[in-house]
């Protein structure tokens, strides 16, 4: 007979625990952007050619992106700690290789490492959230407190990268990674517990590879039509990409011991819970590219001044992920995230007024809007996600949720981005002075930082009517993305409306507990 008793609760062990996982988590998600300001030093030293400054770039995401999966499946095979200290291990290694890159080969190498890492780390964080907090309320509260370091860390990345090298040379912003890993290292054992499921069978290589093989060539088609248009290349790997799921997708359905559960998708809400996180990203990634162009490129301030101002929008939402946690706790969480995307639909309502001529203020609050509504969102489909797995399936949970972000923001940069570029070209056309060269014209009709290149070997008159040509054509663009993201928001809304109502994470006061014998061997294994 099955009995209920009180959910244990966390004490101080478990959340200066938690403070020590949000170490690795911070800076995973810093390296994400923290390459920003140090491409001219790393340029000047390393001479990379116009290809490998791109891969210096993408290919840490894209190794992060490709290996999420089968590191949230390896996890709850050998133990989530033991990958997460494997991950800070190689992470560490890797940081300081790339800080003491003497060629653009061993940097790029650096990356792929860093991305490994990265792929073990951040699904082992947020699994390990979900096995040391039972009592719903308090993992909302870890899991709020989860996606506020992962957000502030993408922000916070350019910021600390431009404070760096202003006293130091370009290999600090890796330098910066060993002590946060050398202290995991030390503190993990002693305040993280170990989970693994020990009922998975043998880890499945071919799967493992069948997954890198869908996700790689989706997010690296997805990502370079974003940048370059549409080629026969980028749309073979994305199909491409889509066959291989496919056959992956098939293998989890005949296998025994399937790397990915496919039942997962059958359990209330979490389906719903993916797709609600990929259009939050969809639009909190896409629509970074245009708030960071306006900063730079229309209002002129330099980067670091650029990348300190976008912070604010990360310092307005501080708090709004754990007020969404406590508030779920009274309100349907289906209607609380409907209601954070009808907040970013606001704050996209405010950036459609954005001119060339409108105040810094008018855009850091559309920003903040925006950013708030959806990290309101992020934090509570998070929640719902693993609570709609079962404990022993916390990492692969964890591994998808990355996923659909992963995705979300790559499809996020393409459309957006996409429509941005299509207003500008079609706008500027019309606005550009007589008389111009026709290179020079064409130059400035492909991109706002084109135009502006441009404008620098004009005469004042005609530079100045390029600029100002050039600025409203870019902010038009920047309306048109922001009523496509408002669409994409209200779709976010229907979504979880229909999928997430009555849906809750696990029990918030009661932990079902099995008579006392082998059966409960089977189910955790958990060691201090």
């Amino acid at each position: 007979m099955t009995t209920t008793t009180p959910a244990p609760r966390a004490g101080r062990r478990e959340w200066i625990g938690l403070t020590v996982l949000m170490l690795p988590l911070l800076l995973v998600s810093m390296d994400v952007s923290v390459l920003y300001f140090a491409v001219p030093f790393i340029s000047a030293e390393l001479r990379p050619t116009a290809t490998e400054q791109l891969w210096i770039f993408d290919i840490y995401g894209f190794v992060l992106a490709g290996l999420l999966i089968t590191m949230g499946a390896l996890g709850d095979r050998i133990g989530r700690r033991r990958l997460l200290l494997i991950g800070a291990t190689a992470f560490g290694a890797a940081s300081l290789l790339a800080a003491y890159a003497d060629s653009t080969a061993t940097l790029i190498a650096a990356r792929a490492v860093l991305g490994v890492g990265g792929a073990t780390l951040m699904p082992s964080t947020l699994a390990l959230v979900r096995n040391m907090f039972h009592d719903a309320r308090q993992r909302g509260t870890a899991i709020a407190v989860w996606t506020a370091t992962l957000t502030g860390g993408i922000a916070i990345g350019p910021v600390l990268s431009g404070i760096l090298l202003e006293h130091f040379w370009w290999g600090s912003i890796f330098l910066i990674n060993i002590p946060a890993m050398l202290m995991l290292l030390l503190l993990a054992p002693l305040l993280v517990p170990e989970f693994r499921n020990p009922a998975t069978g043998r880890f499945d290589l071919v799967s493992a590879a069948l997954s890198l093989g869908a996700l790689l060539p989706v997010i690296y088609g997805i990502k370079e039509m974003a940048r370059d248009g549409l080629s026969p290349v980028r749309v073979l790997a994305i199909v491409g990409g889509l066959l291989v799921g496919a056959l992956f997708l098939h293998r989890q359905r005949t296998r025994a011991y399937p790397m990915v559960d496919l039942a997962l998708f059958r359990r209330r809400g979490f389906a719903g819970s993916l797709a609600v996180n990929l259009l939050a990203m969809f639009a909190i990634v896409g629509f970074a590219i245009f708030t960071t162009q306006h900063l730079q490129l229309v209002l002129g301030l330099s980067p670091l001044r650029a990348a300190l101002w976008s912070l604010v929008p990360s310092l307005a939402v501080g708090g709004v992920a754990p007020a969404a946690a406590a508030l779920a706790q009274r309100v349907e969480r289906a209607y609380l995230i409907g209601a954070g995307f009808g907040i970013a639909v606001l704050g996209f309502v405010v950036l459609t007024q954005v001119t060339p001529e409108t105040p810094l203020w008018l855009l850091l609050v559309g920003a903040s809007v925006y950013a708030g509504g959806l990290v309101m969102v992020m934090s509570l489909v998070t929640e719902l996600v693993l609570g709609a797995a079962p404990p022993e399936q916390a990492g692969v949970a964890s591994a998808l949720t990355e996923s659909s972000s992963e995705l979300g923001g790559a499809l996020g940069m393409a459309i957006l981005g996409s429509v941005g570029a299509a207003v500008y070209r079609r706008e500027i056309v019309d606005g550009l002075p007589a008389g111009l060269p026709a290179d020079t014209g064409a130059a400035a009709q492909e991109t706002l930082g084109g135009a502006l290149a441009v404008a620098q070997g004009l005469p004042a008159d005609l530079a100045d009517a390029v600029r100002h040509a050039a600025a409203v054509a870019f902010t038009d663009g920047l309306h048109l993305a922001a009523y496509a993201a408002m669409v994409v928001m209200l779709l976010g809304a229907v979504t979880a409306l229909v999928t997430l109502r009555g849906v809750r994470p696990a029990d918030p006061t009661a932990l079902a507990v099995e008579p006392t014998g082998p059966a409960d061997a089977s189910l955790s294994s958990v060691s201090r």
